[in-house]
């Protein structure tokens, strides 16, 4: 039996085979689904990608809140990561979420699972370098919920570059047939990037985790000298900051292939403070200024 579906109101499905009737049956009447992939701790940021899915024409916009232990390695977060669902379906109910995934680990990985999707050689880099496994995780819950869901659309953030650019390599090369759109980073008054682990921060942390924004922001202002010039202005501003441990600082190119001469880059930066691994980056121009 289909799951009731009313237009303009929040529907939340714990349940795999209601979340595929339900998909299914909006598609059966011409309907189209933007999904915004989530893990819960809703903020600002999930805020951003809901209002873009949700100007898409025609569109259901659907949430899916799964916090997914295939990309935690074994010394991360996965169980102290925040789970606060019923302030999240607020927050999808303010946001005019139509439909919201809600499912349990059981539900999504039923004894395993067995086979997960390899992210290929970028996923053994930048991010994959500090975290094996992660992008592995990352793709296959995400080709898993283009499964389920069937979207037309996913938005996602570009705070997460490499999983972005992953995500974009993943659809195209498994033919997917969803439109992948990417939203610019949401950042706090200060140019800190929101992220739901800026809640681990105490508040000389969080005050010391603006450097990574600052150092962004300084090899951009000098992206007309070239790389090496963006890279030691970036790397200037991060010495600074004796409460950051810098994990990477990188220049690539826009598709985080090497980095070319001229034109459009991606200076992307990881580093801990304190506990907490946070990440950022912005896009440069290099030979050209800002843009």
């Amino acid at each position: 039996m289909t799951p009731r579906f009313t237009p303009g109101q929040l529907h939340v499905h714990s349940g795999l085979n209601d979340m595929v009737a339900t998909a299914r049956a909006l598609r059966a009447v011409g309907r189209k689904i933007a999904l915004v992939p989530t893990m819960g701790a809703l903020h600002d940021g999930h805020r951003q990608l809901m209002r873009t899915a949700r100007r898409l024409p025609g569109c259901v916009l659907a949430t899916s809140i799964f916090v997914n232990s295939l990309q935690f390695g074994p010394n991360e977060d996965y169980d102290r990561y925040p789970r606060p669902l019923d302030d999240d379906l607020k927050v999808c109910e303010e946001e005019r979420v139509e439909l919201v995934f809600t499912p349990s680990r059981e539900e999504m990985y039923p004894g395993g699972p067995e086979i997960t999707i390899d992210p290929g050689p970028l996923g053994g880099e930048l991010e994959g370098a500090s975290r094996p496994g992660h992008f592995a995780g990352v793709l296959t819950v995400v080709a898993k919920l283009f499964t389920i869901i069937r979207p037309d659309y996913a938005v996602f953030g570009e705070k997460d570059y490499q999983q972005l650019t992953l995500i974009r390599k993943l659809e195209r090369d498994l033919n997917l047939d969803v439109r992948i759109i990417g939203v610019p980073v949401v950042r706090d008054a200060d140019g800190l990037a929101r992220s739901s682990r800026n809640a681990y921060l105490s508040d000389d942390q969080r005050s010391a985790a603006v450097t990574l924004s600052g150092a962004l922001a300084a090899g951009a202002r000098v992206s007309a000298g070239g790389a090496e010039v963006v890279l030691e202005s970036a790397r200037a501003v991060l010495d600074k900051e004796p409460l950051v441990d810098v994990d990477y600082l990188e220049l690539r190119g826009a598709d985080l292939g090497p980095a070319p001469e001229r034109g459009e880059a991606r200076l992307l930066v990881a580093a801990r403070v304190g506990t907490t691994r946070l990440i950022d980056n912005t896009a440069v121009f290099l030979g050209q200024g800002e843009d």
